[in-house]
């Protein structure tokens, strides 16, 4: 699964990760695409200036604009998540993701992923890893942070957007949006497939799908449930569905309908805090 951002750190992540046999997704999304790393045009549509915006970027604007638009862009964000502590800063070209968590053998870990790219400590001193594992922590990390602040990230360079007509679930009318990914800063599963669902009348996210190929691939459609704003940005947790693999996921919606998908875990972000970047 994927998370686009427009920074420094792309680069680096991206050599890492070539290194690297499967992305480590599965914290958050159990092997789906890695879109963090793909960010090689500016923040925005992904267009050329001048040019007149798609329907599908002018949806996908209007739900961003829903969730907290540019309060994205400037802010920092506390929560935790299986366990786990986290921390996320955005001030404009400069980003910092921290992780801190109990680990059995090592002690407290906390990994720092930044402009200058990734560290981790244990018990307060560095750790010497190899790059191939930065790339899966820095990868983890991102992960989690990608998929918190949906729709957000659906404006980065490398994302590819086609509307695909409107689908009903559970009596409401959504707009249906493929998203795929660019080979060039796409990441390492940048043939993953991701579906859409944006309501028609609220322009809110509501559900979201992938097909992906790394661990013997498989397809999943995630519920969004729980929504909040928290200083107006909309926060929302995910059930998480699990569909027979090859399913197309524009016949997702019937199945769902039909209560033909099964329940596999709940995606529940917990504590969440937010304060202005100082």
């Amino acid at each position: 699964m994927k998370i686009y951002y427009t920074f420094i750190w792309v680069a680096l992540i991206a050599i890492t990760l070539a290194s690297c046999s499967t992305p480590a997704k599965n914290e958050s999304n159990e092997s789906a695409n890695n879109t963090e790393n793909q960010d090689k045009k500016p923040e925005g549509e992904g267009e050329k200036k001048n040019e007149p915006k798609t329907k599908e970027q002018q949806i996908i604007d209007a739900v961003v604009a829903q969730h907290g638009g540019d309060k994205y862009k400037n802010v920092k964000v506390s929560f935790d998540f299986r366990k786990k502590h986290y921390d996320y800063m955005k001030n404009g070209g400069k980003f910092q993701f921290e992780r801190s968590f109990e680990d059995d053998s090592l002690g407290k870990i906390h990994d720092v992923l930044n402009n200058d790219g990734f560290t981790r400590k244990a018990n307060d001193k560095v750790l010497d890893i190899t790059d191939e594992w930065k790339g899966k922590y820095s990868n983890s990390v991102n992960s989690v942070m990608y998929f918190t602040f949906l729709p957000f990230n659906l404006n980065d360079g490398a994302v590819i957007k086609k509307y695909m007509g409107e689908a009903t679930i559970k009596g409401k009318t959504y707009h249906q949006i493929q998203v795929t990914f660019q080979k060039e800063g796409g990441g390492e599963d940048h043939s993953d497939v991701y579906m859409y669902w944006f309501n028609k009348d609220k322009n809110t996210m509501d559900y979201f799908a992938y097909s992906y190929e790394v661990n013997e691939g498989g397809v999943r459609f995630r519920e969004a449930f729980n929504p909040r704003v928290i200083e107006g940005i909309t926060f929302l947790d995910y059930k998480n569905y699990k569909a027979k693999k090859g399913t197309p996921l524009t016949d997702l919606p019937k199945l769902f309908n039909e209560d033909m998908l099964k329940l596999l875990s709940k995606i529940e972000n917990e504590n969440i805090k937010v304060s202005a970047v100082e």
